[in-house]
């Protein structure tokens, strides 16, 4: 993954053929033109999540027209942390009862969750020249 500035807050991420634009809000001396970094680290969680519901429905020929997610957080204003991330599987009425817990149990073995709950060491270093 490369890392580039592209003016005022905007920071590119080149990855996997994927270029990744981020950008700070207007209040924080961005263009508000891209989700800021966190942003995007927040919707991971809920878009991993949604692929692996869509994929077990998917893997039991169930439609997923009807199904969302929606994903809640709260904030610590002390820590300036979030400290609860929830999200919640809408279905519809048509969906099979008997899949409900088995539905919760495929959208907990979202890698990015996994990756929250054992982190990854990270280590910075500079480089001159």
């Amino acid at each position: 993954m490369k890392i580039t500035f592209e003016g005022k807050k905007k920071i590119i991420a080149d990855y996997n053929g994927h270029r990744i634009v981020t950008d700070q809000p207007e209040r924080g001396g961005g263009d508000g033109s891209a989700p800021a970094p966190f942003d995007l680290f927040l919707a991971s969680i809920g878009t991993c999540a949604g692929i692996f519901v869509k994929s077990f429905c998917d893997q039991r020929g169930i439609p997923t027209d009807g199904i969302s997610l929606e994903q809640d957080m709260k904030f610590d204003s002390a820590s300036h942390l979030i400290t609860d991330i929830n999200i919640r599987i809408l279905l519809p009425a048509s969906f099979p009862e008997k899949y409900k817990e088995a539905v919760i149990n495929s959208a907990n073995l979202c890698a990015v969750k996994r990756h929250l709950h054992n982190p990854p060491a990270m280590t910075v270093v500079a480089e001159i020249g």
